[in-house]
């Protein structure tokens, strides 16, 4: 009887090994520079729209490149994993939004009513 089981079994174990080989590993997905990166980019919005130095539009149009961002970020998770290729281009986009951050901050644009 269990010479009869035993391909059944052998097959169970076979396919159970390839479904664990198809699931995605926590790693892959996990992007936690960009996140920390993101959270420190919307803080330096804040800071920027609280203190006069970002007008509303110029805040405005730097959070929707955030969004953007996190568009793609959730775009590349999508398949299961992000690749080194789509790593560099978020921390390239990422980048661009920081120096962006950075132009509108210092320019010599102010909020009404920001001294």
């Amino acid at each position: 009887m269990k010479i009869r089981h035993l391909p059944i079994t052998l097959a169970l174990c076979a396919m159970g090994s390839l479904a664990m080989g198809q699931t995605p590993s926590a790693d892959a997905m996990a992007t936690p520079r960009i996140d920390k990166r993101e959270a420190r980019q919307q803080q330096r919005i804040a800071n920027g729209t609280a203190s006069g130095q970002l007008t509303a539009r110029e805040a405005d149009r730097l959070e929707r490149r955030e969004a953007r961002i996190r568009a793609d970020e959730a775009a590349a998770k999508s398949d299961g994993a992000v690749t080194k290729s789509e790593r560099a281009h978020l921390r390239h986009e990422e980048n661009r939004a920081s120096r962006a951050v950075h132009r509108q901050k210092h320019d010599a644009q102010k909020a009404p009513g920001a001294a």
